[in-house]
């Protein structure tokens, strides 16, 4: 893999029984720059399909430009959207995307961006506000590094208490 030209980094820090709660931060050049609030579904020792979070480690993102997501946004989002953020080479899933939602409902292994988000330790299932809006601000940046050929990278790191 080439040097990457974007630096993602999702510190995650609350882990509940149905959520995960994070951060998600551009990283590139050693500044750490904000980004979004993050939800994601709990960890799980043992995966179970659309109720377990990725393991904690550096993926690579790309375009996915195929699938039902893609076809949505692309009607939802028209010239913004160029495809959907698509972590690559998770071990034991696939098609792990970074989109909009709301809660962990929304997640199936996926990471859902937020401008605001609830303590997962009062509301249960987590949750992010402003998904939308949050998305439309993050995602053209991101797009356009890999539209023009450049390689962005995404580390989740565990600042949570799972064993």
């Amino acid at each position: 893999m080439k040097q990457p030209e974007m630096q993602l980094e999702v510190i995650r820090f609350s882990s509940e029984r149905d959520s995960t709660n994070g951060l998600l931060f551009d990283i590139t050049g050693g500044c750490r720059n904000f980004l979004s609030y993050t939800l994601e579904d709990e960890y799980r020792e043992e995966k179970i399909m659309h109720e377990t979070r990725i393991p904690a480690g550096t993926y690579e993102i790309t375009l996915r430009t195929v699938g039902g997501f893609h076809a949505k946004y692309t009607e939802r989002y028209g010239d913004m959207h160029k495809g959907m953020l698509w972590v690559r080479n998770v071990p034991g899933f696939e098609y792990i995307l970074i989109h909009t939602g709301n809660t962990d409902e929304h997640t199936s292994g996926c990471l859902l961006l937020g401008d605001t988000q609830t303590n997962n330790q009062i509301k249960q299932d987590g949750f992010v506000g402003s998904s939308t809006n949050n998305y439309k601000r993050v995602y053209p940046h991101i797009a356009e590094v890999l539209e023009n050929g450049g390689v962005v990278t995404i580390t989740y790191t565990d600042y949570d208490s799972v064993d």
